[in-house]
């Protein structure tokens, strides 16, 4: 216990104030159980830790701790916050609870038993959160958290500040938003930067080693949750890394599910199984159609890599850049919108309502002529024209 307690004060005197995410203050963090999820390396302990820090400081009735804490395999969870509260404690901050086997049973118990602590919980895979939840659907609120949008890479890594704006807002005064930021200001170099690695907070740390960092990351979600959630066959996972390459280097990815499957040396429906898997712990994003229900025995109507920092990890000598623009816009936009494949043209249709036509600066409006409620979006684009938009424009949505 007294260990525990002096590695949650090593990691709240460590924890920076300087830079806060927006989500600081948009989540409720007085509910009695709530959860934060998201991929792995995106800030959520930093955002847990900023948390602690400026409400409870090294007040001895708050702590941390992480769930893949040596402490924890000769003791269990349980018995840890008997000793807590019998000492005074009532905020307890749980890191990487997927890692604790039974998370969910004794998070719950903990609820049951002691109605005055707060228990605030992260889970680095959303699949795991969700499995574990169906215990805690009556109890707690969990909240999603993506990577670092451009608006927001743009604040910590430059002190360039500028308000979140709805989509509404982008469509209707894109210009008005252009003309408020100080004169002279270029957004395509930065934005060409956090398309390569600003999407994950730790390039603060140290740029130079920033994809080989989320190399290890990715392989980690493969490697470890992956398998541990799914009990997939170890043999699979080159086939995993064949799929990831395959997707990464087309354009946008419609598939063929046979000839994939054929390529890649797994079945149909195991193939769809790992698609739909890796959407869920962030690795992928789907469109689907909004007519066709959603299975895993059917096939998404486009594949997408998460963001865009991915795609350089993977291949960054080989990218199409239609694929690198309708991941950042499909990224940005899934933060706060429904996305689906749009039946009729465009690239993607949001809330359904608007249709996005998105490509370079060149890309006319032929192919959304007869489409009503619908945008092109341009990269290297500088002004809004009639319905033509700048696309690091969407890098300001949240």
């Amino acid at each position: 216990m007294e260990k525990l307690r002096l590695r949650s004060n090593q990691k709240v005197e460590r924890t920076s104030l300087e830079y806060q995410r927006d989500e600081l203050l948009q989540f409720d963090w007085n509910l009695r159980l709530m959860g934060v999820k998201g991929a792995r390396g995106i800030g959520k302990t930093t955002l847990f830790l900023q948390h602690l820090k400026q409400t409870h400081g090294f007040n001895e009735q708050a702590i941390y701790v992480s769930l893949d804490d040596i402490y924890f395999t000769a003791n269990t969870l349980l018995d840890f916050v008997e000793t807590f509260y019998r000492n005074g404690g009532l905020y307890l901050y749980l890191d990487e609870v997927h890692k604790y086997p039974n998370w969910a049973i004794e998070v719950k118990n903990i609820y049951d038993t002691y109605p005055d602590l707060q228990v605030i919980f992260t889970g680095s895979s959303m699949l795991d959160i969700q499995k574990g939840n169906a215990d805690l659907s009556r109890r707690a609120i969990i909240f999603s958290m993506q990577g670092l949008s451009f608006r927001q890479f743009l604040g910590l890594k430059y002190g360039i500040q500028t308000p979140i704006y709805s989509l509404a807002d982008i469509l209707e005064k894109a210009n008005d938003i252009i003309a408020s930021f100080e004169s002279g200001f270029k957004p395509y170099p930065y934005f060409k930067e956090y398309l390569e690695s600003g999407y994950y907070p730790f390039f603060k740390e140290n740029d130079a080693w920033y994809f080989e960092r989320l190399e290890a990351t990715t392989k980690a979600v493969i490697e470890s949750d992956f398998l541990l959630l799914h009990n997939i066959d170890i043999r699979s996972i080159r086939k995993i890394y064949q799929l990831f390459y395959a997707i990464a280097t087309s354009p946008p990815f419609k598939p063929n599910i046979k000839k994939l499957s054929e390529r890649i040396g797994l079945t149909r429906n195991v193939l769809l199984q790992y698609i739909y898997h890796l959407e869920e712990a962030d690795i992928f994003m789907l469109l689907q159609n909004p007519k066709k229900g959603i299975s895993f025995l059917q096939k998404p109507e486009k594949i997408y890599f998460d963001n865009t920092n991915l795609l350089y990890s993977i291949a960054p000598t080989k990218l199409d850049k239609g694929t690198i623009r309708e991941t950042f816009v499909l990224n940005q936009l899934n933060a706060k919108h429904t996305l689906h494949y749009p039946d009729q043209q465009g690239d993607v249709l949001v809330d359904r309502h608007y249709y996005f036509e998105i490509g370079g600066k060149s890309k006319t409006k032929k192919q959304i002529a007869t489409t009503e409620n619908a945008y092109i979006i341009a990269d290297d684009w500088d002004f809004k024209v009639r319905n033509k938009l700048p696309i690091w424009l969407f890098g300001l949505l949240y």
